[in-house]
């Protein structure tokens, strides 16, 4: 992981363990010097997969903590992180990234349902990482 420029993690497998299992793995990550974001944090699936159990407001306090951002995923099968996670996350300044998850290049097109989700949730320019000057987000990623 040293070696990368940017790294992402998420839960991709156990996503039954217990709350304090995933919140204790997702905490973990986020604890991890080399980890940038963690991606779809609740690993909800609209409609198909209700989140995990994760206690959020330990997962926001760490990213605010250690100055890590979470994604907020535009697949309209996610939209993770929901509006409330959101505004929890921008009260506590954790940056925010808007992601596709895509899998091709016609996946990118999703970045809409994001865009939207983040605006349900008041979210400002200055709060996307997505939207910053190169600069400032090359400081940020230099942040260590």
């Amino acid at each position: 992981l040293a070696q990368a420029d940017w790294v992402i993690a998420s839960i991709h497998y156990g996503q039954k363990q217990s709350r304090d299992e995933i919140t204790k793995r997702i905490v973990g990550a986020l604890q991890n010097p080399h980890v940038d974001i963690v991606a779809h944090p609740t690993g909800r699936l609209l409609g198909t997969r209700p989140p995990y159990e994760v206690d959020m407001e330990a997962v926001i306090a760490t990213a605010a903590q250690y100055g890590k951002a979470l994604e907020l995923n535009s697949s309209p099968y996610r939209l993770d992180l929901c509006e409330q996670h959101l505004l929890q996350a921008s009260a506590a300044g954790v940056p925010i990234a808007i992601n596709t998850d895509a899998h091709s290049i016609d996946g990118l097109e999703v970045i809409h349902y994001g865009v939207l989700q983040a605006r349900r949730a008041g979210l400002l320019k200055s709060q996307v990482l997505n939207t910053w000057p190169l600069e400032q987000f090359l400081r940020w990623c230099d942040r260590s």
